[in-house]
Order: C-alpha cells, then sequence, then structure tokens
C-alpha cells in the first residue's frame, strides 16, 4: 500500500534498522525529455480551455515576441525536467520501495513489498527504440498504479526480479543472485488467428453497417453533406479503431507459467510484459462468440483484486485455453458442460427463452455459473475466494417459486447463479458459506514465487 506521503526529512523517514544498506538509485537520464513536457502541456492546456482567448492573444503577438517566449519557455521547461529528475530518488529495503520526489516540498512514498499485486514492464513505441521501459505496480488500496519511468531496460527487469524476490522473502544478500524466474510458455496466439477472431466478433461488421445505414437516413432527412459528412466519419472511425487498436494491442500474445506467475507478452507498437499474481485471481470469465464456437475458440478474463489486468487470452482453442485457466486457478478443474444443471422450465414466465442459458455447477474447488444463448459466459469463482454469498428474489420470482444466488469476490466482481429452484436457492445458499470457509482454510498462501 502507498503510505501517505511525508517529508523525507521527517520521522520515521529515516533508515529502519537493517535498510541501511539500501541505495538510493536515480531515473534513466532519458527521463526529463519526458517530464519537459509539463510546462508546454500547461500553456496548451490554457489554450485550449478559451479557444478564442488564446487565438486573439495569439494574432496579437509579433514574430519578436513569439521567438522571446520560445526562448523562455523551452528552456525553463528543460531545467524542469532536469531539476525534477535529479530529485527524484528510489531505494529498495528488505521490506518496502521508497520513492522520494519533489522540487519544494519533498514526498517519500513507501509501497510495503507484501502488499504488491503485480509488477510490470511497459515498453512505449519510443522508449523500445531508446532501450528504456516503465516499471508499474499495482498495489492492494491504492487507486491509480504507481510507476517509475524511465528506467533502462535492463535496470528495470532487474529491478521487478528484485522486488519479486525479495517479496518472496529471499535473504538480502542473495536477492541479487536470484535473477528472473524463467518461464515455460503455455500459449501463443498468431496473428492470423487474432485478426479472424477480431472479425469474428461481429463488432467490426455493426459499426460498418451503421456507418452505412445511418449516413443514408441522415441524407434522406437533411438533404445535407455536411450532417451525413459528420456522422459517417466517427463512425467508420470507430469501427477501424476498435478492430484495428485492438489488434494492435493483443498481437503477438504470448502466456508463460513461472514461479512469480503467469506472465503476459503482447503489444506490437507499445510491448507490455505483466504478470498474473499467483494465487491472486478471483474470477475467470470464459467467452464464447456465436461465430467463434463453430471454429472451438474462446476468449479469458480475469479479475485481479487491486489490478488491471482483464485479459488472460485473447483467443484460443477450447482445450488449449481451459489448460491455461487451470494454471491461473492451481487446483480447479473447469466443469465440463454435462456437470451443469439448468433452471427449472417454469422460469421461463421470468426471463422467456433466455432462461435456457443460464446453469450451474459447484465442485469441491469452484463456483461455476454459465449464462448466454447467443455470447456464452461460464465465470468461475475458487471457493476461497468468495467474500460474500447472497440470496435475491423478486416479487415475479417469488410467484414462480425460483430465486438468485449471488457470490461476491475481493475484486468487485459479482457471480450470479439465476433462476434456481427456491429450495435449491436456500441449500445452495448455505452449503457455499461452508465450502467458503472450507477453501479459505486449505488455501495455499499468496506468495511470490510459491512452489
Amino acid at each position: 500500500m502507498t503510505a501517505p506521503d511525508a517529508p523525507a526529512d521527517a520521522p520515521g523517514a529515516a533508515d529502519a534498522p537493517g535498510d541501511a544498506a539500501a541505495r538510493e538509485r536515480r531515473l534513466h537520464p532519458v527521463t526529463p525529455l519526458r517530464r519537459a513536457w509539463a510546462p508546454v502541456a500547461v500553456v496548451l492546456g490554457w489554450a485550449a480551455h478559451d479557444l478564442n482567448e488564446a487565438q486573439r492573444r495569439l494574432v496579437q503577438l509579433t514574430a519578436t515576441t513569439v521567438l522571446l517566449g520560445l526562448a523562455v519557455l523551452i528552456p525553463a521547461a528543460a531545467l524542469y525536467g532536469f531539476l525534477s529528475w535529479w530529485f527524484t530518488h528510489f531505494s529498495v529495503t528488505d521490506t518496502e520501495l521508497r520513492i522520494r520526489t519533489g522540487l519544494l516540498f519533498r514526498r517519500t512514498a513507501h509501497i510495503r513489498l507484501d502488499r504488491i499485486q503485480a509488477v510490470d514492464v511497459t515498453q512505449p513505441l519510443l522508449a523500445r527504440f531508446i532501450g528504456v521501459a516503465k516499471l508499474r505496480l499495482d498495489v492492494i488500496g491504492a487507486d491509480k498504479r504507481d510507476e517509475l519511468a524511465f528506467l533502462g531496460e535492463r535496470e528495470a527487469r532487474a529491478l521487478r526480479a528484485e522486488l519479486l524476490a525479495r517479496a518472496a522473502g529471499f535473504a538480502p544478500e542473495s536477492v541479487h543472485d536470484v535473477g528472473e524466474a524463467p518461464a515455460e510458455q503455455l500459449l501463443h496466439v498468431p496473428p492470423r488467428m487474432l485478426a479472424v477472431a477480431i472479425l469474428l466478433t461481429g463488432a467490426p461488421f455493426a459499426m460498418l453497417l451503421a456507418a452505412l445505414v445511418v449516413p443514408s437516413l441522415l441524407w434522406l432527412a437533411t438533404h445535407s453533406l455536411w450532417t451525413v459528412v459528420a456522422a459517417a466519419v466517427p463512425l467508420l472511425g470507430g469501427a477501424g479503431t476498435n478492430s484495428v487498436g485492438r489488434f494492435i494491442k493483443e498481437y503477438d500474445w504470448t502466456v508463460g507459467e513461472s514461479p512469480d506467475g503467469l506472465r503476459i507478452d503482447h503489444g506490437l507498437l507499445d510491448r507490455d510484459h505483466e504478470t498474473v499474481p499467483p494465487g491472486r485471481v478471483q474470477t475467470v470469465r470464459i467467452v464464447e462468440p456465436l461465430l467463434w464456437r463453430r471454429l472451438g475458440w474462446v476468449r479469458v478474463e480475469l479479475a485481479v483484486a487491486g489490478s488491471s489486468n482483464s485479459v488472460l487470452v485473447p483467443v484460443a482453442p477450447r482445450e488449449v485455453a481451459r489448460g491455461v485457466v487451470e494454471r491461473a486457478l492451481p487446483g480447479v478443474t473447469v466443469p465440463g458442460a454435462e456437470a451443469f444443471t439448468r433452471p427449472p422450465r417454469r422460469s421461463g414466465w421470468c426471463v422467456p427463452l433466455w432462461w435456457r442459458g443460464y446453469g450451474l455447477a459447484t465442485t469441491d474447488a469452484v463456483f461455476a455459473a454459465r449464462h448466454g444463448l447467443v455470447r456464452r459466459r461460464l465465470a468461475l469463482v475458487p471457493h476461497a475466494k468468495v467474500q460474500s454469498v447472497r440470496l435475491t428474489q423478486g416479487p415475479w420470482e417469488r410467484w414462480r417459486g425460483v430465486a438468485d444466488v449471488h457470490v461476491d469476490t475481493g475484486a468487485n466482481q459479482t457471480v450470479t447463479a439465476r433462476l434456481r429452484d427456491a429450495g435449491e436457492a436456500v441449500e445452495l445458499l448455505r452449503a457455499q458459506a461452508d465450502r467458503s470457509r472450507t477453501g479459505r482454510r486449505v488455501a495455499r498462501p499468496d506468495r511470490w514465487m510459491s512452489s
């Protein structure tokens, strides 16, 4: 957790016993170029806030005034970037990562290693050419991700390995010898499969159809070319951005298994190296769009408390994806189709036709709920991750003798078994509470590099 900011010279900011050997380090020397944009961004923000006033003042300026302004702004921006880099330090102790920042008011962030959910290495396109990277940390209880930008690529990977080794409990004198844990590749998504899968989701075709239909209707109604163009351009741009942007982000998707969790590498322009922490996955969803079924493809999404990771597998054959899910949820076996039971037929009065898409299965390790006819979704929650269980029943459901059972997890996710027989729902509520208590007692500790 990121502790409240405090002055570096305040009581408690000094190194604790045993932390005296912590060496403060600076970011990569290229960082000032990134931070120098801050003063320029302030000027641009002011101009965007009142375009008319900015345009009026710009017209009044002479060439000499503009040159003098640039002569002041550019050195000021460069000086700000340099000073912000010079006064930013970080260090790693046995228990926390410390980040000291500030030109006038010094602040120190204390990030406890045992609260770190994930340590990811991210490389934007330009950073890949320069050979630098961002180190991004998901911390329990933090609203946003902490990051160190930029570090040298090798230094970022070495620091990531050091943080994970210290969090795993390795002796301080041996963390530098541990290095980055080896990874075994579990999955690689070919670019051709990814492109076909994106097209078969139907979203690009729906947006292209809208780009044809909506402008045509507007033309018939207004006969205004500008109105048609104003409507068609965003729709066409949205169709391209939705599909092309997703392809660029999920390009060369690779999943590997290592002692520190599942590693995910992806990206065509910006390269991301993410980690799914061991034992901290709260919910897994297996999604099967309609047009993927004949090919036997699925998408796997996940929820990790305090983490922004949301995709585990963008597309893969069903059996391959099932194997990856079982690695992400140790001890869990994905139930087969025959294990699910449908709601009673009388529930069709509550949800006509679509009630057939609901299903429920429980095993010794997992609570599994299925829903959807066109776009099938299967949600899996390990019993040890269940925070609460609720039963709800509206007046119409009460009349038909059915009820919904909701399972809440630590990632603010809720999985619902819909339209179960009322007696079954009451029994399920009690049984699930017992299974959750038992699951938490026997669950393995959520430790980095635990095997």
